[in-house]
C-alpha cells in the first residue's frame, strides 16, 4: 500500500505542512482523527459521507505535518467550480484536535487556498460547525475566515435545550404533553423507517411542498451502519403510527433530524408526548437537545409556527453560519 510520505501533495509552498486530497488510503486515519477530534461528528466518518457519493463529487482535504500526522481535515465536495464543506452534510468545516491553534489555522487557510486555486476552484462555501457540537472551543476557523475576507451570506437559526440546566415548557406545550399522556400514546424505539419516512413525506408535502432529503432505504442503511448514533422513536396508539422523531446522537448532542405528526397525532398530542419522553427520559443525561433549523429561503424566512413549537419546550437559538470565500 502506498504510504502517506510517498504521495505527492498538490501543494506545499515551502511550509512544514502538506495538503492532500482524500483517497481510500487515508480511510482509517481519517476516521480515527474524526473520532478523537474536539469537534468531530459521526457524519464526518467516511461510511456516512460516502453513502451518497454518487450525488456529490468528493474533494475532502487532509493536512499533514512533517511527521505525516493529521492536524486537520476538511470534509468537502465540488460542483461547478465551487468547493462546499460539505454539499451533502448539514455542516462541515475544519475538523481539528486539541493541538490546533489560531496561528496554525491561518497557515492552513493559506495552504488550502493554494491547493484550491490549483484545482481550478474559484470559491469556497464554508458551513461552520455550530458551537454546541464542540467538545472544547474550536472556532479558530471563524477567525481565519474573517482574516481572509470571507463573507457571511447565510445564517440559519436552530434551537436547542440545555438539558443540564433547568428549563421550562410553555403553557401550551405542557397542555399538549398532558393530552398525549391521557391519550395513551405509547412511545418506543422502532426499526420501521419505511412507515416513518412515509409519514414524514406526507407531512412535508402538505405543509411545506417538500420531501425529505433521505429516503427510507438510506435511513435504514445509515442506521445499520451507525446503530449507536441513529435512532427512530415513534408514538403509537393501538399499534397505529401517529408521530415520530428520528434522532442523530453525537457525543453530548441529540439532534432531531426529522419530526413528523399525523393529523390525528396533532389532535392527541402524540408528537409532544414523544418529544417529552426524549427530553425527560431517553436523553435526559445529555448536554444539548438540538431541534434543528426553522428557516426557508436560505435563512431569510423564519417559520414562526415551527420555531414557536420548539421554543415552547424551552429551546433557544443556536445559529448555523455559511461563509462565501472568493479565493481569486
Amino acid at each position: 500500500m502506498e504510504s502517506d510520505k510517498d504521495k505527492t501533495p498538490p501543494y506545499t509552498g515551502g511550509h512544514s505542512y502538506n495538503v492532500y486530497r482524500y483517497d481510500d488510503t487515508f480511510h482509517q486515519k481519517w476516521n480515527e482523527f474524526v473520532k478523537n477530534a474536539r469537534n468531530g461528528h459521526f457524519m464526518f466518518i467516511r461510511e456516512y459521507m460516502e453513502y451518497h457519493s454518487d450525488r456529490f463529487a468528493d474533494c475532502s482535504l487532509i493536512i499533514l505535518n512533517e511527521k505525516n500526522n493529521i492536524v486537520a481535515l476538511l470534509p468537502a465536495s465540488t460542483k461547478d467550480g465551487i468547493l462546499t464543506s460539505h454539499g451533502g452534510l448539514t455542516f462541515g468545516g475544519f475538523v481539528v484536535d486539541s493541538k490546533m491553534t489560531v496561528e496554525l489555522m491561518l497557515e492552513i487557510f493559506a495552504l488550502v487556498r493554494g491547493v484550491i486555486k490549483g484545482l481550478g476552484i474559484k470559491e469556497i462555501i464554508y458551513k461552520c460547525i455550530p458551537y454546541i457540537y464542540n467538545q472544547y472551543p474550536a472556532e479558530e476557523d471563524r477567525y481565519a475566515l474573517w482574516r481572509n475576507d470571507a463573507q457571511l451570506f447565510r445564517r440559519d437559526v436552530s434551537t436547542a435545550v440545555v438539558l443540564s440546566t433547568p428549563y421550562k415548557y410553555q403553557k401550551g406545550r405542557k397542555w399538549m404533553v398532558a393530552r398525549g399522556r391521557k391519550s395513551n400514546i405509547d412511545v418506543h424505539e422502532s426499526q420501521d423507517f419505511a412507515a416513518f419516512m412515509d409519514l414524514e413525506n406526507r407531512v412535508l408535502a402538505e405543509y411545506h411542498q417538500a420531501k425529505a432529503v433521505h429516503t427510507a432505504e438510506e435511513m435504514k442503511l445509515l442506521a445499520d451502519r451507525f446503530p449507536d448514533n441513529i435512532h427512530l422513536w415513534v408514538g403509537e396508539r393501538e399499534g397505529e403510527l401517529l408521530a415520530g422523531a428520528l434522532v442523530f446522537v453525537n457525543r453530548n448532542v441529540v439532534h432531531t433530524q426529522y419530526l413528523a405528526n399525523s393529523p390525528e397525532g396533532r389532535e392527541l398530542g402524540a408528537l409532544d408526548r414523544v418529544i417529552d419522553h426524549l427530553l425527560k427520559e431517553a436523553y435526559a443525561g445529555y448536554k444539548y437537545f438540538d431541534f434543528g433549523t426553522s428557516n426557508e429561503e436560505q435563512g431569510r424566512v423564519l417559520n414562526k409556527g415551527l420555531i414557536g413549537q420548539k421554543e415552547g419546550f424551552g429551546a433557544r437559538a443556536v445559529v448555523h453560519d455559511f461563509y462565501r470565500w472568493n479565493i481569486t
